[in-house]
């Protein structure tokens, strides 16, 4: 693993512009991934990218949040900051691999939910809250892995999972640490400063009990050596889906919901303290 480093130099590993995105990630796992786009209902939101593939013979259905490489391709993809009706198109393949008994892979790539005018307009808040209502009744394995920034309810929108995977530089958190320092601070110029406050990185969240494991990145950040991690990410998603597949379908369920009932009894009484 990489040197212990501060939490704020792990958000800029994060959102560094040469990070693979998801796509990257999904060229390596699934070559014969097939894109399905639309929410049957307003339009294809491009910051959310879903579809089926198979990983090592393992037919599932992949959905990823994806900012792009290029200024054109960021642009195009909303800079990974779905509308409501990216949320919805998730949800349509999360519910047809329920159907067809693949099981879900998210990735998690997102400073946050898109926050125009336009995407509140089109039901942002409800296009979140049924994503995860949704979540905790799909009768299927869900694996999710954070790549690289896991904001707000733009990542837990697709963060209800069975068995949660973070790359040691990811980071996952409420809101951005601009968002915290302007917010508490009314400065947001103060974001270096309150990172490790906040308790955004892997390690943290790991201790907190919200993953269940973190995959090694080289030593100054994943895209000085983009290959390296990827075996290592396929190898935890197969170790995870072979274990849940075990797992009877009702009860599968039933854990994922105490799974996080666990973790807001768990917090409600870190607050108390």
């Amino acid at each position: 693993m990489c040197p212990i480093e501060p939490a704020w130099k792990k958000v800029q590993y994060a959102r560094h512009p040469l990070r693979p995105t998801a796509k990257k990630v999904i060229e390596y796992l699934a070559p014969d991934f097939v894109e399905l786009k639309g929410d049957r209902l307003y339009a294809n939101d491009e910051a959310i990218v879903g579809g089926i593939g198979s990983v090592d013979g393992y037919v599932m259905t992949i959905i990823a949040e994806e900012k792009g490489t290029s200024i054109e391709e960021r642009i195009r993809h909303h800079f990974g900051m779905p509308h409501p009706e990216g949320y919805r198109k998730a949800m349509r393949l999360a519910k047809q691999a329920e159907k067809f008994q693949r099981p879900v892979l998210f990735l998690i790539d997102t400073p946050g939910a898109y926050p125009g005018v336009e995407a509140e307009e089109r039901g942002q808040a409800e296009a979140i809250a049924t994503s995860i209502k949704t979540l905790f009744s799909i009768k299927t394995p869900i694996v999710s892995v954070i790549l690289s920034e896991g904001g707000s309810g733009g990542a837990l929108a697709i963060g209800i999972a069975d068995y949660l995977i973070m790359m040691e530089n990811a980071t996952y958190s409420i809101l951005s640490p601009e968002g915290f320092a302007a917010i508490l601070y009314k400065d947001a110029s103060l974001a270096k400063d309150v990172a490790d406050t906040m308790k955004l990185t892997a390690t943290d969240i790991l201790h907190f009990g919200v993953i269940d494991e973190i995959i090694p990145e080289p030593e100054g950040g994943w895209h000085r050596e983009v290959t390296q991690p990827m075996p290592l990410i396929k190898q935890a998603i197969l170790k995870a889906l072979n274990r849940l597949k075990t797992v009877p379908l009702e009860r599968l369920i039933e854990t994922r919901i105490k799974r996080y009932r666990k973790m807001g009894l768990y917090f409600e009484d870190e607050e108390s303290q």
